[in-house]
């Protein structure tokens, strides 16, 4: 068996017919290290042997993130994730290409429920497996990506962005990996019961009146019709979809559950649910910048948020986020790049315009640890005359 390991990756490379249940593949071998659509563990010998038919002789294995038993002998002490190593562009591109098969998959379901058929998991449960790795691997290029939204796919897109943020923050708070798995399909199925709301009522361009608010109210009545019909969707994922617009004070629907009914993943979807949605563009809305999100949020703690998990979902985003757009010291916009082992007032930005002279500068990394300018404020996409798209 070759041992080898490459010191600027921490992996190892493997022959073939060397792999094992378990091993978990990187890449694979052409030429170089290349990067494959979906990493992850060997589950059957049938993987293995797809390998050798495609006249693939090597591969790369993440020794530690292989399981116990399959043969590899891991440190003592789990390095940092070898993810910081793989270029950003390849992180996005691959963010980009998870973010257009959920889109497909819900799209699907959404008209499937729609015409009275049950939802099978299984295919959101790999979903989520492929989201997982996503953010364990570089959840910079996800959180880049989940940044350029479209008003007129919000159903769509608010499904996504929330199961990667409860993957995310559910991560910061160290829950289980199965936990995560469980809470990004409840994310993406969370609306599942917008699917029988009058169109009209959910697609209006303005504020609803009380009866159409109360009628918009019904879609988690409609969830759990349709989740009662889905026997073998986990509790988490259930708590989820059903929990996100409960109340601590009882107040919320559909159950109006109070206090420590509420379990943790439910407070975890009520936070996060109403943070996607003010940083979002919406048809009869522009997008609100984190900052002014997370005043919302605090506002509604402690009667309707639980304000502990407020506080911890703030430091787990940060001030600034990744993919937000900041207004710095000298006039420039930037977008935050990387926030990663620094404190939030000192991220990179990523700078390409100017407020001052109303134009595009030349492109620049600005190392704010380096840097004589500072972040002003955050901004919404929205205050902009120009287009950020193009930048990220």
């Amino acid at each position: 068996m070759n041992d080898k390991v490459d010191d600027t990756t921490g992996l190892m490379k493997l022959a073939v017919p060397h792999l094992r249940l378990g091993m978990f593949v990187q890449a694979i071998d052409s030429q170089g290290l290349v990067n494959i659509t979906n990493p992850g563990q060997i589950k059957n010998r049938e993987t293995i042997n797809k390998l050798s038919k495609n006249g693939i002789e090597y591969v790369w294995v993440d020794v530690e993130r292989s399981a116990e038993g399959c043969g590899l002998r891991k440190k003592s002490i789990k390095p940092e994730i070898t993810s910081k190593k793989i270029n950003r562009a390849q992180s996005q591109d691959k963010a980009k290409r998870l973010m257009a098969e959920a889109k497909g998959l819900v799209q699907k379901v959404l008209s499937e429920t729609f015409e009275g058929k049950a939802i099978e998991v299984a295919p959101f449960e790999y979903l989520a497996d492929n989201m997982i790795e996503s953010v364990m691997l570089d959840d910079d290029a996800f959180k880049c990506i989940s940044a350029l939204r479209s008003k007129d796919a919000y159903l769509l897109e608010h499904s996504i962005n929330v199961a990667f943020l409860l993957v995310t923050f559910g991560k910061y708070l160290s829950l289980e990996r199965d936990e995560l798995k469980h809470l990004a399909v409840g994310g993406i199925l969370h609306d599942i019961g917008k699917v029988k709301v009058d169109n009209k009522i959910l697609h209006k361009p303005g504020r609803l009146t009380p009866e159409e608010f109360e009628h918009m109210k019904l879609h988690q009545v409609y969830a759990k019709e349709i989740l009662a019909e889905t026997p073998d969707l986990p509790q988490i994922s259930r708590d989820v979809c059903l929990m996100h617009h409960e109340k601590l004070d009882g107040k919320g629907y559909p159950n109006g559950l109070k206090g420590e009914q509420l379990s943790l993943h439910g407070r975890m979807s009520c936070i996060i649910d109403i943070y996607d949605a003010l940083t979002a563009t919406r048809c009869y809305k522009e997008a609100m910048s984190p900052a002014a999100a997370f005043k919302i949020l605090l506002s509604l703690t402690p009667f309707h948020l639980d304000e502990k998990l407020v506080y911890e979902f703030i430091r787990c985003i940060g001030v600034y986020p990744v993919g937000s757009l900041v207004q710095v010291s000298d006039g420039r916009i930037g977008i935050v790049w990387d926030a990663k082992g620094r404190d939030a007032l000192h991220p990179i930005l990523k700078c390409f315009y100017s407020i001052k002279h109303k134009r595009y500068t030349e492109v620049a990394m600005v190392d704010l640890l380096k840097s004589d300018v500072n972040i002003e404020r955050g901004i919404s996409p929205s205050s902009l005359e120009v287009d950020p798209t193009p930048f990220y």
